[in-house]
């Protein structure tokens, strides 16, 4: 089944059910996850917000399954976790659970859900938090999917996060995300992130993408593809210093050395697509700097005080955006609303 058409089959009253895909997301939904996200910030500020917050699921308790390496996106999801009153538990080294006794990890996962009400899980093999959703879908106790990282294909909740970042500091800085130039630097072939990222961008008419990479690393053509069929203006270049200049967004990733077969990575000149110090010069005084996290050396320390630079940003809106995703999961996110409303009044 193509995703297009699996994109509509894990909604459910216009809410995510199970979150596996960016395909599933469409523009009124990212709408809605933004605006959502912005209220329970508000909300949150305040000692009797915070109470009405970790009211909400209080009664949920979430598994966190992390059988890939991460910080970032583990305690974003346990802070979320958090604000919503959920009990996280977690399973981050599969040396610790059963599957050393040779239990398959469905079976694994399918023994999380009899006692959790939420998977949340990260794993290197693509496709696979897929693969767990339509089975849970099948069982007697059907229990939501959220995947937080799926191989180097998907990578949905650190795009809604992304998404947000671009829209808020988008619409204090030129006027909102429509019409922006967003370039994405790096390592483009096994950036999940960006794979993902890009396919949401295909909702904001007038969006130009510009693809920087060595050509080893340079984007997938199933990625092109898809961006050809929805008729979205792009770029694929090498170039760029040429291009900073053009830019509303600059989206700089790290290499993912951890998908070489045999240290690949180290024969890539990747200096030439560093962010220097010297480059703010030439970047539009109202561009932003995203980057997912980790970093290593591709964008140098001192661009940190630059007021463009938007990534630790970015960090914590993934909290709220993640807490936002998991009530309209559980179809709480109306009360934000009334909350909100009250408070305004």
């Amino acid at each position: 089944m193509a995703p297009k058409e699996k994109g509509p089959l894990l909604n459910h009253n216009g809410r995510p059910y199970h979150a596996l895909i960016a395909e599933q997301f469409d523009r009124p939904l990212l709408d809605r996850i933004v605006d959502t996200a912005t209220k329970m910030r508000k909300i949150g500020k305040t000692r009797g917000g915070m109470k009405f917050l970790q009211d909400l699921l209080s009664e949920k308790r979430a598994m966190l399954y992390f059988a890939q390496p991460s910080t970032r996106t583990f305690l974003s999801f346990y802070a979320a976790c958090q604000i919503l009153g959920i009990q996280p538990a977690e399973v981050r080294d599969a040396r610790t659970s059963s599957e050393v006794k040779g239990e398959s990890q469905e079976d694994s996962v399918r023994t999380f859900s009899s006692y959790f009400d939420l998977i949340i899980m990260r794993h290197p093999q693509g496709g696979f938090a897929e693969r767990i959703a339509w089975m849970l879908s099948g069982t007697d106790r059907p229990v939501p999917v959220i995947n937080a990282g799926s191989g180097k294909d998907q990578h949905p909740t650190q795009a809604l996060l992304d998404i947000y970042s671009l829209q808020r500091s988008l619409e204090i800085r030129r006027g909102g995300l429509e019409g922006a130039k967003i370039a994405f630097v790096g390592d483009l072939l096994r950036g999940r992130t960006v794979r993902s990222l890009s396919l949401l961008l295909r909702h904001y008419p007038g969006v130009k993408q510009y693809f920087v990479a060595p050509e080893q690393l340079q984007i997938g053509s199933d990625i092109l593809e898809k961006l050809d069929a929805a008729g979205m203006e792009y770029e694929v270049t090498s170039d760029f210093e040429k291009v900073l200049p053009e830019l509303d967004a600059v989206y700089m990733t790290r290499i993912q050395d951890e998908w070489d077969q045999a240290g690949e990575s180290g024969a890539v000149d990747i200096t030439k697509f560093y962010l220097r110090a010297e480059h703010l010069s030439v970047l539009k005084e109202k561009a932003i700097i995203l980057h997912p996290l980790p970093r290593r050396h591709e964008i140098a320390p001192e661009v940190d005080a630059d007021p463009r630079a938007k990534y630790w940003r970015q960090v914590r809106n993934g909290m709220w955006v993640r807490a936002t995703l998991i009530l309209m999961i559980f179809e709480r996110d109306h009360e934000i609303n009334s909350y909100y409303e009250d408070l305004m009044s």
